[in-house]
């Protein structure tokens, strides 16, 4: 069988294209897409972010808008010592439903669904936002013309009455994962920021879990399979040097290592083996995310429990 080189499916230099074409403050601008099909050629997904570190100005810059696809949109808070602090207070409206939320927290938008304008009411400290856009790996090919035909389709076909809430995980959930405590990491569960439980019909695994000095024991990820594609992801936590990681990382893919010192996305198909994910060097913490379409619950995302350590029983 010929031998598959999957360091392809890297992404450590973002590509800097989504945002407003004006100018835009105290907000990173063009953001940084760290998967789409340009990338990672196939992919049918699009991962970007962008670092606040105040109030934007103008204030909304988001506009009502709609997506031909499913989107997850993300506000983290980048505090490892209090991760669920967003460090603002920000009203996204949601099918005309205004939510002000102030926590790192999750929004599902199914397609087609009105949302935005996006506006601060409040600043205190730097923090992400993020979205990921499943069904495609284009940007371009997702936004709709809010004046076109299909927009004004899907606008006669909002439903009345539906609270929106619905969509909006406020606070993340804390799913044990099996196995021996962590030293460094942040414990003794990762944050749950998206599934079927959170939100009926999301039909996405996404959880996060801070890196808060050198993991102990190492590795404490081992090899493992999904039955899932699965985007894992490294965020450093310096909104003035967005790319630095803060650490080395060995993450194993096929039993091949692929070095991940930067702030990076990579593609893992579904049936690959992946890990252990072994770190070499901490400099600062670091954020790791898991994002897994088409796993809904943690059972389907992590059936083998690939985070006890080697020895102990399913």
């Amino acid at each position: 069988m010929p031998v598959i080189n999957y360091e392809k499916n890297l992404v450590k230099k973002p590509i800097r294209e989504a945002g407003p074409k004006y100018e835009l403050k105290n907000r990173m601008n063009p953001s940084m897409t760290y998967m789409s099909s340009a990338q990672v050629p196939g992919v049918k997904y699009y991962i970007e972010l962008g670092w606040v570190w105040g109030i934007p100005e103008p204030n909304p810059h988001t506009p009502e808008h709609m997506h031909r696809f499913d989107e997850i949109i993300l506000h983290l808070g980048m505090d490892c010592n209090n991760p669920e602090v967003l460090g603002a207070e920000i009203e996204n409206c949601v099918g005309g439903q205004a939510l002000t939320f102030n926590t790192t927290s999750a929004i599902f938008v199914p397609k087609w669904l009105r949302h935005g304008p996006l506006t601060w009411k409040k600043y205190m400290r730097p923090h992400i936002q993020m979205t990921i856009t499943l069904g495609t790996g284009s940007m371009r090919e997702g936004w709709v013309d809010m004046n076109g035909a299909e927009a004004k389709k899907a606008l006669a076909e909002q439903k009345n009455g539906v609270n929106y809430e619905k969509y909006l995980v406020r606070k993340p959930a804390y799913e044990v994962v099996a196995g021996t405590p962590v030293k460094g990491r942040q414990g003794p569960s990762s944050m749950t920021l998206m599934n079927n439980n959170l939100v009926p019909g999301s039909n996405i695994y996404v959880e996060g879990g801070w890196v808060l000095d050198m993991p102990d024991p190492n590795p404490h990820i081992f090899e493992h399979v999904h039955d899932y594609e699965e985007i894992v992801m490294h965020f450093g936590n310096d909104y003035k040097n967005p790319e630095d990681l803060g650490g080395e990382i060995d993450f194993y893919v096929d039993g091949k290592p692929i070095k991940i010192d930067k702030t990076s996305a990579i593609y893992v198909p579904k049936n690959v083996k992946h890990g252990p994910l072994v770190w070499k060097k901490f400099s600062r913490p670091h954020l790791e995310m898991a994002i897994m379409p088409g796993a809904g619950t943690l059972a389907e995302a992590d059936p083998g429990g690939h985070r006890k350590r080697k020895g102990e029983g399913k």
